[in-house]
């Protein structure tokens, strides 16, 4: 059912480019998308991401990203609320472009069938930073105000917001990003850099095997912004909980390897390469794309018994 809706959500648009990074990773920092993630496990979650698209194009996107989470409650009355907060920080260097974002989450958490639920709201500080080098083939081209200078930059306020499930073997999320559509000018009003209102739907499972060391873990991520659209579906394969593997497509454009492996209790590093299909290959120098993944989840106070975790970066 959950595949079934996820394919649809893509039929209704062309696949072209999008403005927000991309992930393949995504199952791993999903408050990127969605604010309503953010305290979805018993525990401080820190993940950070590098990701190198098209390697070996010049000015091809470069993204870093950092996020933590953690869950609270607040007493009122005899009634005890849960909820999560989160801080997003985001560098995206792409072409002459620099953007940096810093952003803030919040969800309710409640209680619904076998799981909890989140409804979030962030709010995303940024700035988009100009550094190029215009060569131009005449002189009228010079007094162009639709051109922006060589070095310009213009900061803005953007929100989001989401809905997150998560029970004890299956999360389903839904988001949107950009609500407010800013359209962020520079020096000259007409040189404008609009950002389109963005939609995403994530889903994953844990399914256990014959074996109980082995569980097989597919998930997916749709996204939409009105004229782009873009589908992801992944497969892993965990052993022990601690070490994982599997492949992944991204509609065509690509298709991921990825590995994963947790060094100790709490602390899991990832990596994948996405190799490109598109005419794009032979432009890069290992046809592909690298992202590299860190997390790290604790709690504050400690138990008397140990607690292992249950896949948390993937439920």
């Amino acid at each position: 059912m959950l595949i079934g809706f996820l394919c649809g959500f893509t039929m209704f648009f062309d696949i072209i480019a999008q403005q927000d990074p991309q992930y393949s990773q995504y199952m791993f920092n999903q408050l990127a998308v969605n604010p309503g993630y953010a305290g979805s496990h018993d525990a401080i979650c820190l993940t950070a991401v590098h990701r190198q698209q098209w390697a070996g194009i010049e000015g091809a996107p470069v993204t870093s990203l950092f996020t933590i989470n953690a869950p609270f409650n607040l007493r009122i009355k005899e009634k005890t609320t849960n909820h999560g907060v989160g801080l997003l920080m985001m560098s995206d260097r792409f072409g002459f472009y620099q953007d940096v974002s810093v952003g803030l989450d919040y969800a309710y958490r409640f209680r619904v069938g076998q799981g909890r639920m989140g409804i979030g709201i962030s709010g995303l500080f940024l700035n988009k930073a100009l550094n190029a080098t215009w060569k131009t083939p005449g002189a009228e081209w010079t007094t162009d105000i639709s051109i922006p200078k060589e070095k310009e930059s213009v900061m803005g306020f953007d929100m989001g917001l989401g809905v997150f499930y998560s029970g004890e073997n299956v999360y389903l999320g839904i988001s949107s990003t950009h609500l407010l559509e800013p359209n962020l000018s520079y020096e000259d009003p007409k040189a404008k850099y609009p950002l389109k209102r963005h939609y995403y739907a994530t889903a994953g499972c844990l399914l256990p095997l014959s074996n109980p060391s082995w569980e097989f873990a597919p998930s997916m991520m749709a996204y939409s912004d009105g004229a782009a659209s873009q589908f992801t579906f992944n497969v892993n394969m965990m052993y022990n909980k601690k070490v994982w593997g599997g492949m992944g497509y991204r509609l065509l454009e690509s298709i991921t390897a990825m590995i994963g492996f947790e060094l100790f209790n709490g602390v899991q590093i990832g990596y994948s390469f996405d190799y490109s299909h598109t005419s794009l290959n032979k432009y890069m120098s290992a046809g592909g794309s690298h992202e590299v993944m860190v997390s790290y989840c604790f709690n504050l106070v400690k138990e008397k018994v140990v607690k292992k975790y249950k896949s948390v970066r993937f439920l």
